[in-house]
């Protein structure tokens, strides 16, 4: 007997630009705000109000980008969720981990 279902297979070389554009067309809220609001604005506050510049030495880990921690802070806000659950979104939801979404917005 045939399958009469479709069936997931092998991803194909387009399939990611394929389901960004559709997240797209159907309306990713994500993209949405990154059209209207320009984040860069808040750089400047955010870093002379986050980072210690006061450092005796470059030793240790480098920090995350202040922007891009503000946008997970949003994320997290908007959809309700706990720490947890933002850093297992950003690595399993791909309109979360989209990269020049987090460069853009």
């Amino acid at each position: 007997m045939a399958n009469i279902y479709k069936t997931t297979g092998n991803r194909g070389l387009f399939d990611e630009q394929e389901t960004i554009q559709k997240l797209s067309a159907i309306g990713n809220p994500l993209e949405r705000i990154s059209q209207v609001l320009d984040f860069e604005v808040f750089r400047n506050s955010l870093e002379s109000k986050l980072l210690n510049t006061n450092k005796k030495n470059n030793a240790g880990a480098k920090p995350y980008d202040v922007l891009m921690m503000f946008k997970i802070l949003i994320l997290q806000r908007y959809y309700g969720l706990g720490d947890t659950q933002i850093e297992y979104q950003i690595l399993d939801r791909l309109s979360f981990k989209k990269v020049s979404w987090f460069r853009k917005w």
